[in-house]
């Protein structure tokens, strides 16, 4: 049971403090899922928080790679305008796509990441290799039939677990603006890479298989 227990579980992924919870660890790689966990698969949308937070963790100097059992063109595509480097066709949680992809970016598995919103994909994925996987409710509840019967099997092995809450980035980023303008400070900009590929990747629908 231990493999399908995610190690942190959080509401999404702008839930996930980049301070705290990644550099702090010594998570500086993040292998990371796409449908329900980056974009919404009912819209192929990435929410605000969610392009806001890629982009300050990039700036950050977390280094990812997109890891989709998504066979479709589109997830390319998604991948070039996020210019993120990707795995697609993975066949998660089969171990060799995940070490393929931590190799893409460098990492070990003692400082790499998994993230996505599936135990039986993500979770038990990054526990066959070694590395450490944080854990995300869905985007949005649409999902495959088969997901969805696997969605049973998730409410049981996490029982009464409940998420850690996400922090309001939009919030977070005026409030820091807002300081260094009354410092006399130019704002910083964050992932401008990442918010151009929000636009742009939002309006691909993409279909993963698991």
């Amino acid at each position: 049971m231990a493999l399908l227990t995610p190690d942190r579980y959080f509401s999404r992924i702008s839930a996930i403090d980049i301070e705290r919870d990644l550099l702090g660890c010594g998570l500086t790689h993040v292998l990371l899922d796409i449908d329900n966990t980056v974009r919404a698969r009912d819209t192929g949308f990435v929410p605000r928080d969610v392009g806001m937070w890629l982009g300050r963790a990039r700036e950050a100097g977390v280094s990812f790679c997109l890891l989709s059992n998504n066979w479709h063109a589109d997830v390319y595509r998604f991948a070039g305008e996020l210019e993120l480097p990707i795995v697609a066709k993975a066949l998660k949680p089969l171990p060799p796509a995940f070490l393929a992809a931590r190799r893409k970016i460098g990492g070990v598995a003692a400082d790499t990441v998994v993230v996505g919103d599936q135990l039986a994909t993500d979770v038990l994925g990054a526990h066959l290799t070694g590395m450490k996987a944080y854990m995300l409710q869905p985007l949005v509840e649409q999902d495959l039939p088969h997901t969805l019967l696997l969605r049973n099997v998730e409410r049981a092995i996490l029982g009464d677990r409940k998420p850690e809450p996400a922090i309001n980035i939009a919030e977070c980023e005026a409030s820091r603006s807002a300081a260094r303008r009354g410092q006399g400070s130019a704002p910083r900009r964050f992932g401008q890479g990442a918010q151009r590929g929000v636009e742009g990747a939002s309006r691909e629908t993409g279909r993963e298989s698991l």
